[in-house]
Order: structure tokens, then C-alpha cells, then sequence
């Protein structure tokens, strides 16, 4: 008898690729912002039901590697293989899910740069010439004397050589017009549209051929049929996308086109320009989307080695959080495309108010509520209207909806990839479900016996948790995993659909809690270096980083803020919560000062001395809620210990509370 048929659901394919990285390149902040993007886009998409493949790896060719492996008495390959090693190590601490992580050293990747010379050689657009360029070999770039700037390397700023050898040409030239007809009719083609914009003006002042062999280097692949020629480090890097497809082999084709490609701005001519126009020659079909992301300057300045603030992501992890922790603030802190400026505080303000206060502070109290009240087991919520509970369910049924227009809703105008709006929904979730708490007061409830309506409240707190762990999976899959740990429920990625997971009542009564366990244990600011040299890469003891005089710094550097200026990561340092203020009293001896109690969220109460009795008196104070420097070191004011500062307004006299427009949550984060 034959087996019945399969019924399972075809899973549409998802390619996705970051660049190659060179190898004599030490991973730093910027490429692990690349990957972590491209790994928050892959395992979205698997949740999804796509079909991903994930695609990462290392350039290992070119003259630099030569010389470094000459200098060091080690043969190219195994400096390559070592170095690539480098990488690979990093992606496992940032818990990056890649299906493959080619290398350009390996034969597979040989034929398919082999194969795919020899199609633009059929098609009439390779031929022999003679190159003379100003050549920048750290870059391994061509520049024009136009392009240099103080006679040296526009990218770099090291010294170029003057390089005329036969080289092999393609003839980029001829498909000018048929690129800008592609982007015209594909807008989404290149992301954000600023970048689009800047591919189509170079493509319109004229495109030359390209270079595509060399004979003064020796290590790379030799170029079919023409001895001494090796395959220029462009055309053999950007083919690594095929040669993971299985190309030139049968069947590479269900895996080609790429739907996208991530990289950074600064290689965005090679993949928009070059890549595209070999594709169109060996008549291939081209990516869907090349989104392009900024770059993360340091206190305002490009990364370099002589500066000696190249930020190591895993010195980072280490001391703030973990790996999660930093996969959140990259993708938070700044909207996908744009340049950021990397800051420790910033991060440690965004663990302490977000990961830890608000995402962390809900699992651990909605969950120790429920092992206090119902033996750690799901309650089955009654029916009847919870009117409260509305204001929690919307937003959570939201995000499937904001997820697609976050990652999918590619349209034409280039949108895309909104990581930093994708969080801003999920965030929404997390601050309603701790507001629904508080305003619910399950502890109220257990106190009155309500069995019916506590049942409920909690029930509906750790449905919230349940979706917004599908969602946070994504960004801080460790974490969605603990939680999901704690929940006691399964979610497998890849067998899991999101559109019905994401449907309110998924939770089963009756599941076990684990016990609760912190999620992100607050950071002390103090215990987390301040200086960034603390946390950068540490050059070799060969290299010693030389201090630039004033006159040398960077062209452009913003300049040093006035002394009475603050910069924002020091106003980022300053905790601000809503507190409720639950008891007062005055201290005698002191006409101006109040001892008040007040609730500052995560069941924390702090007691503050107040100069506010010549305005309020203690009882009208008492349920209201403030504001609270909540970091502030605690002092004594006449004899009482005060454990924060309330804001007010007011020069001489206070004048005015500053408090929320309308009831939150203690402990909700002002900005």
C-alpha cells in the first residue's frame, strides 16, 4: 500500500545573509550589531513558518592576509584558519542561530567563484586590459586622485600605492540602465531609502568597468585559464551568497534569490552596484533587498585601533547582563539604519529601567503571585468582564500585526526592519500588564477572599508574559527561554505558529510554574567600568596607541560640551520612577520637611525626607503619586535617613509635584 500523501504545509524559503568578514579584521561592536540583526530577522522568521536559511561567514583572501601571514612566518591559509576562529567564537557567546558560515578558503566556494567567472566570460563582458590605480592596501580598494583626502585613503586614512599590472575587466559599464530600471521598478530593492538614493546618483554619473584580477598578489583563487591572474578580492567575496546556494550544482536555485542581505553603509556600492551587475551578466536572478545599516561611533568618534576605543561586544556582555542585554540595547537604543553613538551608561540605564524594572520586575511578581496564592499552578480564569483587563489584551493582540509591519511589510517606499518599533510594541504589552497589576491589586484581592476575580487578574498577567515571550524570542532568545521555563510552557521555533500562539487563552490551566527566578538582576552602575578603554579591544603589546594632539583629532568630532552642559548618557545615568506615596509625617524640629513612605515598585518602599510641609500637609499627600530620584546616594537630613529626592517644582518654595498626567504602575520609568 502506498504511504499517504504529505499534507504538511509547504514553509515559504527565507535566505537571509550578513557580509563575510575579513579575517584580519578583530570582531568588534559593529559586526556584532550585523549578525545580531540578521539573527533577530532569522528567528522571527522561523517563528513565523519560513523556511530560513541563515548565512554568515569570513573573507579570507587578499594582500593583507599575505603579508600578515608573511610577517608572522605562518602560512596564509593557517593564519586565516586561526583568525576565522576569532568569529566563530563570538557568534556563540551572542547566541547566534546561523544554518552556515562559509569561508572563501574552501573548495566549494572555489568552483562557484570558478563557475561564475567562466558565465561572464561566455556573455562577452570580461577582457584583458592593463590597470594603473592608487591602491589602499588595507582596504584592498582602488581610489582616484578625486577620492583621496590629504593624498591618502579616503576610508582609512593610511598611505596608497600607485599599482599598474594586466588585469582582467568587466564590463560593469554596460548595465548602468538596466540597474537603475530594476531599482526604478523595485524601490525596496535597497533600504532606507537614503541609501537607495545615494546608489542611484552613483549608478547615473556613469559606471566604469571593473577590475577583477591581479597578478601582484598571490593568495586568493587562481583565475580559470589565465596563469599568474587571481580572482580581485570583490567578485570572489560576493559569490560566497551563491556558493552557499549549492551553485553552480543542480537545484541551487530553491535556495537563490536571497531575500535579504544585511550589511553595513560602507560596503553598499560593492553589494547594490557590483553584485548586481554580475548577476545580470551570468544571467542570475537578483537579491530581493539590500538593507543597509549605520555605524556606532564611540564618545562621538569612529572606532580605531590607534584610539584604542574599538568596543569588544563579548568584554560588554560580560559585565552588562549578558548577551541578551546587549542584543536588546543595539536593536533599542537606535532605529535600524541610522549611526548610533555607543554608550555603557546608556546601556546600563536601559538593562536597569527596562530589562530589569520592567520586564523583569512582571515575570517574578506575576509568577510569585501565583506559587503565594495558587501553589504555583495556572488558575482557570472565570468568565464575567474584567473591563481592566481590555487595556492588556489589545496591545498584546497587536503585536502580530506590528511584528509584520516591523519585518515584513517591505513596501515600496523601502520600509523595513523597524527592530526599535517591533520592541516599542512589546514594551507596550510589558507596561500594561504591570499597570493592570497594580491597578488590579491581586493582593487586595487574595486579602478579601475574591477567589473568582483573583483567578482572573492572574490568569490574564501571565498570558501577557506567555505572548510577550513569543515576541521577546526573537531579540533575547535566552531570556524568552527562561521565561518560557518558568511558565511551563513548550515553544520550539520553526514548528511553532505565531498567529495562533499569539491568540489570547493560550495558557493552559492547570500548567506547573517553576519556581520564580530573577530574569535580570538589577545592575549596579558602579560595578560596570566607566571607561570605555576598559572595555575595548587591547592591542597587541607590539602596538602602543598614540595620543593625537588637539590639532590631529578627528575632522568633524563634535566638539567638547561646555563644562555646565550635561551630555545625554549622564542624564540617562539619573533613575527616575513614579512612586506612590503611601505614608507622611512630619519631623519635628524641621518646619519644611516630611518623612514620607513611598512604593517605588517591585514591592520596594523607600523612606524620603521632603521639603514640602510648608506646601502640603501630610495627609493630603498620602496616595499620591511622584516622582523619585530613585539612584540618589541616601543621606541624613536632621537625624532621618532619606533614601531618595522627590521632584518638585519651584526655585525658593516648592510650587508643584511633578507627578504622571494620569495613574501608572509604582515603579514605571520616566525618560
Amino acid at each position: 500500500m502506498a504511504p499517504p500523501p504529505d499534507t504538511t504545509p509547504m514553509r515559504p524559503p527565507f535566505f537571509l545573509t550578513t557580509p563575510i568578514f575579513y579575517v584580519n579584521d578583530v570582531p568588534h561592536i559593529g559586526h556584532a550589531y550585523t549578525v545580531i540583526a540578521a539573527d533577530t530577522l532569522a528567528r522571527y522568521k522561523r517563528l513565523a513558518g519560513y523556511d530560513v536559511f541563515f548565512l554568515t561567514g569570513t573573507d579570507e583572501h587578499g594582500q593583507k592576509i599575505e603579508k600578515a601571514a608573511e610577517a608572522r612566518g605562518e602560512a596564509p591559509n593557517a593564519l586565516a584558519a586561526r583568525l576565522a576562529e576569532r568569529f566563530k567564537a563570538l557568534w556563540r557567546e551572542l547566541n547566534i542561530s546561523h544554518d552556515d558560515f562559509i569561508r572563501t578558503t574552501e573548495a566549494r566556494h572555489h568552483r562557484a567563484v570558478d563557475a561564475m567567472y567562466r558565465r561572464l566570460k561566455e556573455q562577452g563582458d570580461v577582457y584583458l586590459g592593463e590597470y594603473e590605480g592608487l591602491y589602499c592596501i588595507p582596504c584592498e580598494s582602488f581610489w582616484t586622485e578625486l577620492q583621496l583626502v590629504d593624498g591618502n585613503c579616503p576610508d582609512c586614512g593610511r598611505p596608497v600605492e600607485k599599482v599598474t599590472e594586466p588585469s582582467y575587466f568587466f564590463r560593469m559599464s554596460h548595465f548602468g540602465a538596466r540597474l537603475l530600471e530594476h531599482i526604478d521598478r523595485h524601490p525596496e530593492f535597497v533600504s532606507p531609502p537614503s541609501r537607495r538614493n545615494e546608489v542611484v546618483q552613483f549608478v547615473k554619473g556613469g559606471l566604469r568597468d571593473l577590475s577583477i584580477s591581479r597578478t601582484g598578489v598571490r593568495w586568493g583563487i587562481p583565475l580559470p585559464d589565465h596563469p599568474g591572474h587571481v580572482v580581485y578580492v570583490w567578485l570572489d567575496a560576493l559569490v560566497n551568497y551563491l556558493t552557499a546556494t549549492g551553485f553552480p550544482e543542480p537545484g541551487f536555485e530553491g535556495r537563490w534569490p536571497a531575500q535579504v542581505h544585511i550589511i553595513g553603509k560602507d560596503i553598499l556600492r560593492f553589494h547594490a552596484v557590483y553584485w548586481p551587475s554580475f548577476l545580470l551578466s551570468a544571467g542570475l536572478s537578483l537579491p530581493e533587498r539590500i538593507v543597509s545599516h549605520g555605524w556606532w561611533t564611540i564618545a562621538g568618534e569612529k572606532m580605531s585601533k590607534s584610539k584604542g576605543n574599538v568596543i569588544d561586544p563579548a568584554r560588554v556582555a560580560a559585565h552588562c547582563g549578558g548577551a541578551d542585554a546587549l542584543r536588546y540595547f543595539l536593536l533599542r537604543e537606535v532605529p535600524f539604519g541610522r549611526d548610533g553613538d555607543f554608550s555603557v551608561q546608556a546601556l546600563v540605564g536601559r538593562y536597569n529601567t527596562d530589562l530589569a524594572n520592567d520586564l523583569g520586575n512582571l515575570v517574578s511578581r506575576a509568577v510569585a503571585m501565583v506559587h503565594r496564592y495558587r501553589d504555583g499552578v495556572v488558575p482557570a480564569p472565570p468568565g464575567g468582564d474584567d473591563p481592566g483587563a481590555a487595556a492588556l489584551r489589545d496591545p498584546a493582540g497587536a503585536l502580530y500585526e506590528a511584528f509584520e509591519a516591523a519585518f515584513d511589510d517591505l513596501d515600496r517606499a523601502g520600509r523595513g526592519l523597524q527592530f526599535d518599533q517591533a520592541l516599542a510594541a512589546v514594551w507596550a504589552v510589558v507596561s500594561a500588564a504591570n499597570l493592570y497589576i497594580h491597578e488590579s491589586a491581586p493582593w487586595e484581592l487574595a486579602k478579601a477572599r475574591d477567589d473568582a476575580a483573583l483567578d482572573r487578574v492572574l490568569y490574564n498577567a501571565l498570558e501577557a508574559i506567555r505572548i510577550v515571550s513569543l515576541y521577546l524570542y526573537p531579540f533575547m532568545p535566552a531570556s524568552a527561554e527562561r521565561v518560557w521555563e518558568q511558565l511551563g510552557v513548550r515553544v520550539t521555533p520553526g514548528e511553532t505558529d505565531l498567529a495562533a500562539a499569539s491568540h489570547w487563552g493560550g495558557l493552559a490551566p492547570g500548567t506547573a510554574l517553576s519556581k520564580p527566578a530573577p530574569l535580570f538582576p538589577r545592575l549596579d552602575p558602579a560595578a560596570v567600568p566607566a571607561d570605555l578603554a576598559d572595555l575595548a579591544i587591547q592591542p597587541p603589546a607590539t602596538e602602543t596607541p598614540v595620543e593625537k594632539t588637539p590639532a590631529e583629532k578627528t575632522p568633524g568630532a563634535p566638539p567638547e560640551a561646555p563644562a555646565e552642559y550635561v551630555s545625554i548618557h549622564d542624564f540617562k545615568r539619573v533613575q527616575l520612577r513614579v512612586g506612590t506615596v503611601t505614608a507622611a509625617e512630619p519631623i519635628k524640629k524641621a518646619d519644611k520637611l516630611l518623612k514620607l513612605q513611598v512604593d517605588i515598585g517591585e514591592g520596594e518602599a523607600r523612606q524620603i525626607v521632603a521639603g514640602l510641609a510648608r506646601k502640603f500637609a501630610p495627609e493630603d499627600l498620602v496616595g499620591r503619586q511622584v516622582v523619585v530620584v530613585a539612584n540618589l546616594r541616601p543621606a541624613k537630613l536632621m537625624g532621618v535617613e532619606s533614601q531618595g529626592m522627590i521632584l518638585a517644582a519651584g526655585a525658593e518654595e516648592v510650587e508643584a509635584l511633578l507627578a504622571p498626567a494620569g495613574p501608572v504602575a509604582p515603579g514605571t520609568t520616566v525618560r
